[in-house]
């Protein structure tokens, strides 16, 4: 949808959407992982997906999310609070495998709530944004990612 809308042409939003189809493969890898039974690679891919969250949540809660809020309180609200529940489990796996055997599909239900969020972001949020943020809102979001960076991965993921 982020698409039709020329979402793309946003530079902020290139790189979010970029981050999102980063985050999508991985999504993939751990549900191979998870499927051979490689716990150790599924927490591994765990850490990456959480790599590559990390300065992408912040340029969200930080840039684009509190430009919208006065607009989509509820929305925004509900979007902070998944991201805490998916950043909760992937950081079980922060050391290593976690112990409680239960984890694992923990984590898959996480990576599904996980893509149902991204499709919110880019179905809903990043065409919003074209619509109602002013250049001085998006200068504060790329004022964010220049502070945050980008996760860039030091090597492809295994399994994909």
């Amino acid at each position: 949808m982020c698409e039709y809308y020329g979402c793309q042409s946003v530079t902020a939003i290139e790189e979010l959407t970029r981050e999102h189809d980063e985050v999508v493969t991985l999504i993939s890898h751990a549900r191979e992982a998870r499927r051979a039974g490689d716990a150790g690679r599924v927490a591994e891919v765990a850490r990456e997906i959480a790599a590559v969250l990390a300065p992408h949540t912040v340029v969200e809660e930080h840039g684009l999310f509190p430009a919208m809020a006065g607009d989509f309180p509820e929305k925004i609200a509900a979007l902070e609070e998944e991201h805490r529940r998916i950043e909760a489990v992937l950081g079980e796996a922060a050391t290593g495998v976690p112990a409680d055997p239960a984890w694992p599909d923990r984590l898959i239900g996480a990576l599904d709530l996980l893509r149902l969020h991204i499709l919110k972001e880019q179905g809903g949020v990043f065409p919003a944004a074209l619509a109602f943020l002013g250049t001085k809102q998006w200068e504060a979001v790329e004022a964010v990612r220049a502070r945050v960076g980008t996760r860039t991965p030091a090597r492809p993921s295994r399994g994909g």
